[in-house]
């Protein structure tokens, strides 16, 4: 990968690329949370629709979009936050496209291994610029795409801030509002205020103070106990992502190295009737619709399950020319308050058990599904729930059972908070 120092530039093809901010996840150090401010030639976004991070994550003209984080596989293992972008399509009143982030719980100073890297769809390398001077800041810009001569090129900024996302976007021309609180759902009963003390109560008494030489009795330990086993993230498989592309009804046999378990697809299709993708069986027959879309352009994502023993062969079908990607899990959207989106996605919910309150903006069907991992590790099957299943613009409410997979199909916006 070509390493660049600060202040310098690299040029870069236009294409579609992934952006990612890395850091080593150590116990104690912030979350990042990336974004991307598209600049118009004096420097200003034209409106909040210009700023893509977590709340807002596609630009409207759909050349910019927040794709997630992934998660580290272990303690202290390589966290990233990632964007992707289509540089060939970028509107022509936007000359620059900022790549930002905020720290969340503490600053980018006591961050280890921080660093901006920027790819191919095929994980090929573009650019690589390590942060290594970083103190008291909690938002960073760490580099811009702009324009020069007829092509794009890529300059490592290295710049901080100390007032966090909202200042940094200030600086921008644009005024970062809070989110607005969880939409409650049908049956929700506001919290009662917790009971005033009635007369004659007494506030109990603080522990006695022990005196100067007392010593703690040392507790008894017992019998020796078993080592604790520490679960495996079912959602951090890696592998290397690959780009198939096509046109009308082709099938699609994935790299054999895939190992077994979830893996994202993500596919795109403009002006097509319908675009569908279907799993397959291992004979190459259709077996199970993993994704039903009838919108005009499609950006959408949703999951396969990778069989044992055989590559995981799939059925693409749309009118025109599409575009599918095979990536990690990693590379979903993770929650575990609230999330909104668009159309067709697969996010991953990491809360505990509660109630998912959902809201569809949209006129066609309306559903969600939820994916967990089977009790034994081997991914040999998966358990599936439908947790709703409606028509047009609604607002339903959904228990879920506890971390997993969320694949959400509709035409429009729609937004979802959780209720404990």
């Amino acid at each position: 990968m070509t390493q660049i120092p600060k202040g310098a530039n690299i040029a870069v093809p236009a294409q579609v690329l992934q952006v990612a901010v890395a850091w080593q996840a150590v116990p104690g150090t912030p979350d990042v949370d990336v974004s991307a401010l598209l600049l118009d030639a004096g420097g200003r976004v034209r409106g909040d629709a210009d700023l893509v991070f977590y709340n807002h994550v596609e630009h409207p003209s759909g050349t910019v979009r927040h794709l997630g984080k992934s998660a580290p596989g272990a303690p202290g293992g390589a966290a990233a936050d990632w964007l992707w972008l289509d540089l060939a399509r970028v509107e022509p009143a936007v000359e620059r496209v900022v790549v930002a982030a905020s720290a969340d719980g503490g600053t980018f100073g006591q961050m280890l291994s921080l660093d901006v890297r920027v790819t191919d769809l095929a994980g090929g390398p573009v650019a690589y610029f390590a942060i290594g001077d970083a103190t008291t800041e909690t938002a960073f810009v760490f580099g811009e795409f702009y324009r020069r001569e007829g092509g794009w090129r890529f300059r490592a900024v290295g710049q901080g801030y100390a007032s966090g996302l909202a200042g940094l976007a200030t600086d921008f021309g644009i005024v970062v509002e809070a989110p607005p609180p969880p939409i409650p759902g049908p049956g929700y009963v506001t919290p009662a205020p917790p009971p005033v003390p009635g007369p004659g109560y007494v506030t109990p008494a603080s522990p006695p103070v022990p005196e100067p030489g007392y010593a703690a009795p040392v507790p008894s330990m017992g019998p020796a106990q078993s080592p604790v086993t520490v679960a495996v993230d079912p959602f951090s498989t890696d592998f290397r992502p690959s780009v198939h592309q096509g046109r009308g009804k082709e099938t699609v046999q994935c790299d054999p190295s895939l190992p077994p378990g979830w893996a994202l697809l993500e596919i795109e299709s403009y002006h097509s009737i319908s675009t569908t993708i279907e799993s397959c069986d291992a004979y190459g027959r259709a077996e199970d619709y993993l994704l039903m879309a009838y919108e005009d352009d499609v950006r959408a994502r949703t999951v396969a399950l990778v069989p044992r023993g055989r590559p995981l062969t799939l059925r693409v079908e749309a009118d025109t020319p599409w575009t599918l990607r095979v990536l990690p899990l990693t590379h979903a959207r993770r929650f575990d308050s609230r999330i909104e989106g668009h159309a067709h996605d697969l996010v991953v919910y990491d809360g505990p058990p509660g109630v998912l309150d959902f809201f569809h903006h949209g006129e066609s069907n309306f559903t969600v599904h939820q994916h967990t991992p089977p009790s034994e590790p081997e991914y040999d099957a998966e358990d599936q729930d439908l947790l709703v299943n409606e028509i047009g613009e609604v607002r339903v409410s959904a228990p879920v059972p506890g971390p997993g997979l969320l694949r959400i199909s509709g035409d429009g916006p729609w937004k979802c908070a959780v209720r404990r």
